[in-house]
C-alpha cells in the first residue's frame, strides 16, 4: 500500500536528510591510522548519545496505562527542556556553521555549501546533528562532483562498522517518523513528504 512517502535514498541506501550546520575542512594528507581510529571512536560515542536522546520516552502504547507513565512523560519534558537550554548555551559560546540541507549515510553525502570545495578534494565533513550535542559527527570524505549550482557529492571513507550501523539506524528512525506522520490524520490537509533522490 502506498503511504504517500518517498524514501530518501543515496547511492541505493537509506539516507538521513535534514537542515543542519555543516562545515568542510580540507585535509592536506590522509589521516594516519591512530587519528582515524580516534575519530571513529568519537563518532561512535557521539552517535550513541544521539540515539539515547532520540529514543527518550519511547514508551509502547501498552505501557501508557501504567501508573508511572505520566510521571515518566513529565520527566522527559523536563529533560528535553534542559537539553534544549544546554544546546542554546553551547551555540552561543561556539557559533555553529551556517545550516545547509544535507543528505548522508555511511557511504555518501550531498550538500550545497556557500563555498563548495573543488572536485577531488579530501577532507573532514562536520555535521552538527543536534543543538544539545557539543561535538559534530565528523566524516572523512572525498568530493566526487560539484555541480554548476553548487551541489557537492562525495563518498565517505568507511567510518567503521559500529559507526556505520548507528548512522544507518539514524536514517531509519527518521524515515519511520515520517511514515508515522503521514499515517496520522492531517489537520491542515498538507502532505508530509520525503524526496527520493539517487546519488
Amino acid at each position: 500500500m502506498y503511504e504517500g512517502v518517498d524514501t530518501v535514498i543515496l547511492n541505493n541506501e537509506l539516507a538521513y536528510e535534514d537542515l543542519l550546520p555543516v562545515a568542510f575542512k580540507p585535509l592536506a594528507q590522509q589521516l594516519d591510522a591512530v587519528a582515524a581510529a580516534a575519530l571513529a571512536e568519537r563518532n561512535v560515542r557521539l552517535m550513541q548519545v544521539c540515539t539515547a536522546i532520540e529514543e527518550q520516552g519511547a514508551v509502547e502504547r501498552k505501557d501508557e496505562a501504567s501508573p508511572h507513565s505520566a510521571d515518566l512523560m513529565r520527566l522527559e519534558v523536563k529533560v528535553n527542556l534542559l537539553l534544549d537550554l544546554m544546546g542554546q548555551m553551547l551555540a552561543a559560546q561556539a557559533p555553529r556553521p551556517r545550516p545547509s540541507v544535507i543528505r548522508f549515510n555511511a557511504h555518501a553525502v550531498q550538500w550545497r555549501p556557500l563555498e563548495p570545495p573543488r572536485s577531488g578534494a579530501q577532507g573532514l565533513l562536520e555535521i552538527w546533528l543536534r543543538d544539545s550535542l557539543p561535538q559534530p559527527l565528523t566524516l572523512i570524505i572525498n568530493v566526487t562532483h560539484v555541480s554548476n549550482d553548487g551541489l557537492v557529492k562525495a563518498v565517505v571513507t568507511p567510518p567503521g562498522e559500529t559507526a556505520a550501523d548507528l548512522i544507518e539506524k539514524l536514517a531509519f528512525r527518521r524515515h519511520r517518523r515520517h511514515v508515522a506522520g503521514v499515517r496520522q490524520p492531517r489537520r491542515s490537509g498538507s502532505e508530509t513528504m520525503i524526496t527520493r533522490t539517487r546519488g
